[in-house]
C-alpha cells in the first residue's frame, strides 16, 4: 500500500452522482471498475468481513485480483470472524488481505485507560482499537472501499457512490449504497460464498464481542451493536 501521492483538496467529483443503475449489482461493479482505473492498487477495502464485506471482496476480486484488503484486528473479535478471514484467504489467495493491530495490546490499555474500557468510554476505545489503526493503514492512500448501504441507518442514507471524507481526509468509494440487505443475501447464496456463521445465530451485525449483542426478530442488519447505549457507530463513518 502507499506510493501514491494526493491532497484533500484533489477530491475527485463522483462521475455517477444521483445515477440509479438497473444492472445486475445495482451499480456496485462499473463503481469499483472506475474507482481501480481511478486509483490503481493504491485504493484499500477496510474490511470487517461482515455480510457486505464478503460480497464486496466477491466483487472487487473480480475486478482486480491483487487488491489490498485491511481488517481492524481489535484483539476483542469473535473466533468465527478469524475463522472466516482464513476461510476468504483459502478462497482468495491473489487478494492482499492485511490485519491491522492497534499500537496498544489489551493489557496495555487496560494499565493506561483502565479495564474493559469499552464499558466506561465505549468512543475513547473505538478510537484507539480501530480509528486510529484505520487512519495509519490508509496513511498515503488516496481513497478507501466501504460496504456502506444507504439502507442501514440514516446517517447512512445519503452516502453517495464517492464521498469526500472528513474524518480520514480521504476520497470513500461505497459501491453497494443501492443494495438492500436481502440483495446481500441473496449473493451470499446464489454464489455459495463463505460467511460468518453468527448470522445463524441472531448476529445481524458483527463487531467487537464486548459491543455485539444476539437479538432476535430483527431485520435491521445493524441491530445488536452498542445495545444499551446511545451509540450507534464506531466513528469510522462519522466526521467528529
Amino acid at each position: 500500500m502507499g506510493g501514491y501521492s494526493v491532497t484533500y483538496s484533489n477530491f475527485v467529483k463522483d462521475p455517477y452522482k444521483d445515477w440509479v443503475p438497473d444492472d445486475e449489482t445495482k451499480g456496485a461493479s462499473k463503481i469499483l471498475q472506475w474507482a481501480y482505473e481511478e486509483y490503481g492498487t493504491n485504493i484499500v477495502y477496510a474490511c470487517s468481513f461482515g455480510a457486505e464485506g464478503i460480497v464486496l471482496i466477491d466483487l472487487i476480486s473480480k475486478t482486480q485480483k491483487n487488491a489490498d484488503i485491511v481488517f481492524l484486528d481489535t484483539d476483542l473479535h469473535f473466533q468465527e470472524t478469524y475463522d472466516l478471514i482464513r476461510d476468504m484467504e483459502v478462497k482468495y489467495p491473489a487478494l492482499n488481505i492485511h490485519i491491522k493491530k492497534p499500537d496498544l495490546s489489551l493489557d496495555e490499555q487496560a494499565a493506561e485507560y483502565g479495564s474493559a474500557l469499552w464499558k466506561r468510554q465505549p468512543d475513547q476505545c473505538c478510537y484507539i482499537r480501530k480509528i486510529k489503526p484505520l487512519e495509519d493503514a490508509l496513511s498515503g492512500a488516496p481513497a478507501w472501499i466501504s460496504g456502506l448501504r444507504r439502507e442501514q441507518s440514516v446517517s447512512r442514507s445519503k452516502t453517495d457512490f464517492v464521498n469526500k471524507d472528513e474524518r480520514f481526509k480521504s476520497i470513500k468509494v461505497c459501491p453497494l449504497i443501492h443494495w438492500t440487505w436481502d440483495e446481500i443475501w441473496d449473493y451470499i447464496k446464489d454464489n455459495d460464498l463463505p460467511y460468518n456463521e453468527l448470522h445463524d445465530n441472531g448476529y445481524p451485525s458483527i463487531g467487537c464481542i464486548p459491543c455485539t449483542s444476539q437479538v432476535s426478530d430483527s431485520d435491521h442488519s445493524r441491530a445488536g451493536r452498542w445495545a444499551g447505549i446511545q451509540k450507534t457507530e464506531c466513528g469510522l463513518h462519522t466526521s467528529d
